[in-house]
């Protein structure tokens, strides 16, 4: 138990690639690589979107990354978080500009992840103001940090007091192939914070209390049949582990920060790409997750969805932090795309609510 360590941030090994503008040349072809891959924003234009333009919905959800503090240090991170990465989390200061936003607008649902969201000083604090403002509260938790220190082993019961839907990353019911993404005795570990999550009532049929599963490839090749994973995954965890659980998400892997740096060590990054664009599915296009979030950075500062968050691509506009927020000036601007757009569009689609098609 404690931290799992599959390999070190992109920060701690001085890689190139923890320069966010060094990833986008990359994706671009400009560095790395001379592959010519057809742009985003002409392959949605042909599909018949608004000139390569794509526009909000309604702002539903309010994404927060509060940090890229965690306990694991997984090999696919896109956020590259890991015990290393302290000095990112969002301030006190920052959580309250987020709370004078939720007060103001309806905006009816809090997303909260990181890192291990779990570990910011504030995070038990924000999830109970946001319970007192009536939002719907989804905390992204690995499961391990549940058992990772006594101070976080009153996490379900903390979830289910403040009617927390918890979605967890489990990239396998198999122990190897879950450790070989996420460090050595993650799958153990997880099993343990699902029967603690059970035992209080999450993902069990009529409590109300919602624990979702979040299904990632091990590999470089693109999730198969949602409805079928989930088949799948029931019934092996509850034959093997005797755990239960709501619905699995499953969502493909951005070729960004720490899986853009595995697909370019094995040699694998070309095929990756086209494998997502010889996939792209204009029916998934409409259904993408930045036409109804908001993401916000542990620095305040606001993007279209996480994955732009990590490349820091803000929101296009002239305001870009939360200190700033209009709500109607959001709904009407247009979506930052490129080159990693097409993993949210390719086959069934991706979101942080998984399969969209």
């Amino acid at each position: 138990m404690g931290i799992h360590q599959k390999s070190k941030s992109l920060v701690s090994r001085h890689s190139e690639l923890s320069d966010t503008f060094y990833q986008l040349r990359v994706l671009n072809g400009q560095e790395r690589t001379d592959a010519d891959f057809p742009k985003f924003v002409d392959r949605i234009k042909a599909a018949g979107f608004h000139d390569g333009r794509l526009s909000p919905t309604r702002i539903d959800i309010f994404q927060l990354n509060v940090g890229k503090l965690c306990n694991q240090t997984c090999a696919h991170c896109h956020v590259d978080a890991g015990p290393d990465r302290k000095a990112e989390n969002m301030t006190r200061e920052t959580f309250e500009l987020c709370l004078d936003v939720l007060a103001r607008y309806d905006i009816p649902t809090v997303d909260i992840t990181g890192g291990a969201p779990e570990m910011n000083p504030h995070f038990r604090w924000f999830v109970e103001e946001c319970y007192k403002l009536g939002k719907h509260v989804i905390v992204r938790c690995n499961l391990t940090i549940i058992v990772a220190h006594k101070k976080y082993r009153d996490l379900p019961e903390f979830f289910a007091a403040n009617g927390v839907e918890v979605v967890s990353s489990l990239p396998h019911y198999a122990a190897l192939r879950t450790d070989s993404q996420r460090g050595d005795g993650v799958f153990d570990d997880s099993m343990e914070a699902l029967k603690m999550l059970n035992a209080i009532g999450y993902g069990v049929t009529g409590t109300g209390l919602t624990l979702n599963l979040v299904y990632n490839p091990t590999g470089s090749f693109l999730p198969g049949n949602q409805a079928s994973l989930e088949s799948d995954f029931k019934s092996q965890l509850m034959r093997k582990q005797g755990v239960t659980f709501n619905n699995l998400f499953a969502i493909t892997n951005m070729p960004i920060s720490r899986f853009l740096d595995y697909l370019l060590e094995t040699g694998q990054y070309e095929n990756y790409m086209q494998s997502l664009i010889e996939a792209f599915n204009p029916g998934a296009v409409s259904s993408v997750m930045c036409r109804n979030t908001i993401s916000v950075s542990y620095e305040g500062y606001l993007y279209d969805c996480d994955f732009n968050q990590m490349l820091d691509l803000k929101v296009a506009g002239p305001l870009t932090h939360i200190r700033d927020f209009d709500l109607q000036l959001l709904q009407n601007r247009d979506i930052v795309l490129n080159q990693h757009c097409y993993g949210c569009t390719a086959g069934a689609g991706s979101s942080c609510g998984g399969q969209v098609a």
